[in-house]
């Protein structure tokens, strides 16, 4: 294979296309390391890490594929994406399959996930649509609102932590859209009084999973309660988690490790074990020993199993691709002569960075479990490939933007040459 042809497959910003290859390194690195007890529960040693790279290898043909795609085609498939988004919410909603008491799966796949990219392209066609010399028109944020008060809603029933991702990133891309810090303000002030309204209903009505009696099993007092629960009760009925999530985040009480249940806060805890144990410099890959007793230890806890493998330096070298694929997509942003490119393109690298940060600071003990994967390195199946394209439509982005700084030299060169 020779330059010209290596040339046409990875197109776009090279800088984008490295801190996503040493991400996929990391990630096949740390995922069969992590993957111990899937291993256990497969007898197949190999198995976890060859499915996650096939995974990745799809999801790397698909960002092939969408990078490929030029940006004025994107609008064209949002109504689409749309609608798609909002009904296999509501389907999955009524006979999705459960993972951890929610029901977030549908054949196989996420529909939060697709919904996420569906909510950012259409707030950036928003945004783009109703700018002026002074900003954004004062539709834009009309439109956006409508648009987030038509899907988050439903993906906030069964996964609140994505719907307060989504939120946070749209927020940001408002204020980069340039909407009115009057308006910004008065969203703030209704966000604060229904997060105080969601904060009391969940205290209210949720049952904290730690004051269930220990001495019966856990599954059969969950159901126990289910049937017995009211018609408001059943459409939050994600409450006794969230509310147990909150006590344990709230209840500032030092505990010696000693104490600590390892039966109640399995997770944090030992996630906690596998930071302290990392003495700063790590164990080294493949050395992790927490991962035998971390259930997600290859997904939502996979940071601190990094953490403990790769010492701090590690840790800030993975936190340090996300900024450098922030950074670089501003850049990339604001080579962008049209508008909707450069929104569309913030807005996924700010999806990508925040949830990292929110999966992060999970893994540090700085913000209550989430169960939020680290993008392009916890393993997945809808996740990674979703995020793999979200990566090739930066990289589309780029390709465009690239072209027309090109095309303005070459401009410059020949006024220059016939003045």
């Amino acid at each position: 294979m020779n330059n010209k042809t290596l040339s046409n497959i990875f197109k776009g910003d090279k800088v984008i296309w490295m801190v996503f290859f040493f991400l996929c390194i990391i990630s096949v690195t740390e995922v069969f390391s992590a993957s111990s007890e899937l291993t256990y529960k497969g007898t197949s040693y190999w198995s976890p890490m060859f499915k996650h790279i096939g995974l990745l290898i799809v999801g790397i043909f698909c960002m092939v594929v969408t990078l490929n795609i030029k940006c004025k085609y994107f609008k064209i498939v949002t109504p689409f994406l749309i609608f798609i988004s909002i009904v296999t919410l509501i389907w999955v909603m009524i006979a999705g399959q459960s993972t951890n008491d929610a029901n977030r799966w549908l054949w196989g796949f996420q529909p939060s996930e697709v919904a996420k990219g569906t909510i950012v392209l259409a707030t950036a066609q928003i945004l783009s649509a109703q700018q002026t010399e002074n900003g954004a028109g004062k539709n834009a944020f009309k439109y956006t609102l409508l648009l987030c008060s038509g899907m988050v809603p439903f993906i906030m029933l069964e996964n609140l932590s994505t719907a307060a991702l989504i939120c946070i990133v749209v927020f940001m891309m408002m204020v980069i859209g340039r909407v009115s810090a009057k308006q910004l303000g008065k969203l703030l002030g209704i966000i604060a009084l229904i997060g105080v309204f969601v904060f009391t209903l969940v205290m209210i009505v949720g049952q904290d999973k730690n004051d269930l009696n220990p001495q019966k099993n856990l599954t059969e007092q969950t159901e126990a309660k289910k049937e017995s629960i009211g018609p408001i009760e059943k459409v939050f009925h994600r409450t006794d988690t969230w509310k147990s999530r909150i006590d344990k985040f709230m209840s500032g009480k030092e505990v010696a490790p000693q104490d600590v249940d390892l039966n109640k806060d399995a997770q944090v805890a030992h996630a906690n074990i596998a930071i302290a144990s990392s003495n700063v410099v790590g164990k080294g890959p493949g050395n992790s020993v927490e991962r035998d007793f971390l259930s997600q230890a290859f997904s939502d806890f996979i940071y601190a199993i990094i953490i403990e493998e790769m010492g701090i330096e590690g840790a800030i070298f993975v936190a340090m691709l996300y900024i450098i694929l922030l950074f670089r997509t501003g850049r990339i942003a604001n080579r962008c002569e049209n508008s909707f490119p450069a929104f569309l393109a913030m807005g996924l690298a700010l999806l990508l960075v925040t949830q990292a940060l929110f999966n992060m600071c999970v893994a540090v003990g700085l913000a209550p479990v989430t169960g939020q994967p680290l993008p392009l390195i916890s393993k997945g199946g809808t996740s990674t490939i979703i995020n793999c394209v979200y990566v090739g439509v930066i990289l589309s982005v780029s390709r465009s933007a690239k072209k027309k700084a090109l095309d303005k030299e070459e401009e410059a060169k020949e006024s220059l040459a016939t003045a």
